[in-house]
């Protein structure tokens, strides 16, 4: 697949803090690439300027190999973290006023039908729900038909339900030929649609792979998780360095047999017992030693 966007040892200071430290990469065309890391870490400075928003201190940024310019800006769709919409306008009325800073647009009847907008069209945007109203941000990210897609944290504050309706619609944009960046702090919605992810801490990208090859390349044990009030905390401790998350002691093993024979041992009750691979969540903690925060 060709290259469409290129990111060449890209630098961003404020005052004495260096945001983004020397970075590079490149996202293939017709790829989701997923942007990780904990807050801070220099993730929302970076799309900024590859949105053309903020200025780079070094470093370059080049889309279909030129620097940004009109056809970037015309061809880019952007979902920002968090937007503000105008009040006292209808859905119809917000997405007619946003296709006409683009010289190529979609149907706003065809948008409003894909993405569930029609029952809601003349209705006042301060009375659209959380999920009505990302999906109406989606479409409008969307209006101008773009090659190239920033999502910023597109599904935060969502129920389950709607996050996941939100993934199937990304899938479906990509599936008609779109390039996605995508930022979030949910590592099942990062595995679930990213070919590839770049994890940042402290400015720096720290790993950068397809999400199974991460996996592969720093795991080769399996967590047995047990609900924590079954396996007192000085067991689980000292016998199988047991590390407590919530309510769940997690055992780090490559021999999973031998695990269970050593709590069958200590009379560790084995019915609420669970077995998974390791996982993003597990990656992210393993590399930058911080909890997910929303």
């Amino acid at each position: 697949m060709p290259v469409i966007l290129q990111v060449s040892n890209l630098v961003k200071r404020f005052g004495q803090l260096t945001a983004v430290n020397d970075i590079s990469f490149e996202i293939y065309q017709g790829s989701c690439f997923g942007l990780l890391g904990p807050n801070g870490a220099g993730k929302t400075t970076t799309i900024e300027m590859m949105e053309g928003i903020k200025t780079p201190d070094a470093g370059t940024i080049r889309y279909q190999g030129e620097a940004l310019g009109q056809q970037f800006r015309n061809e880019a769709g952007i979902m920002f973290q968090t937007t503000a919409l105008q009040e006292f306008i209808t859905v119809r009325e917000i997405m007619v006023q946003f296709s006409r800073f683009y010289p190529n647009t979609s149907s706003i009847d065809e948008l409003a039908e894909r993405y569930a907008l029609h029952e809601f069209l003349n209705q006042d945007t301060r009375k659209l729900s959380g999920g009505q109203k990302q999906r109406l941000l989606l479409a409008m990210a969307l209006i101008n038909k773009p090659k190239i897609l920033f999502l910023d944290e597109p599904t935060t504050g969502l129920d389950p339900q709607s996050r996941r309706n939100l993934w199937k619609q990304v899938q479906l944009v990509k599936e008609q030929g779109a390039t996605i960046l995508l930022t979030t702090h949910y590592m099942e919605e990062a595995y679930e649609l990213c070919d590839e992810i770049a994890i940042m801490d402290h400015g720096r990208i720290i790993a950068h792979d397809a999400p199974d090859a991460l996996l592969a390349a720093h795991f080769d044990d399996v967590v047995v998780q047990i609900h924590a009030k079954d396996i007192p905390r000085e067991i689980g401790e000292k016998e199988f360095q047991a590390i407590y998350r919530n309510d769940s002691a997690h055992i780090l093993t490559g021999d999973v047999n031998k695990t269970i024979e050593h709590l069958l041992h200590f009379d560790i009750p084995l019915d609420r017992l669970r077995i998974r691979a390791r996982d993003l969540e597990d990656l992210f903690l393993e590399l930058t030693g911080k909890e997910l925060r929303a």
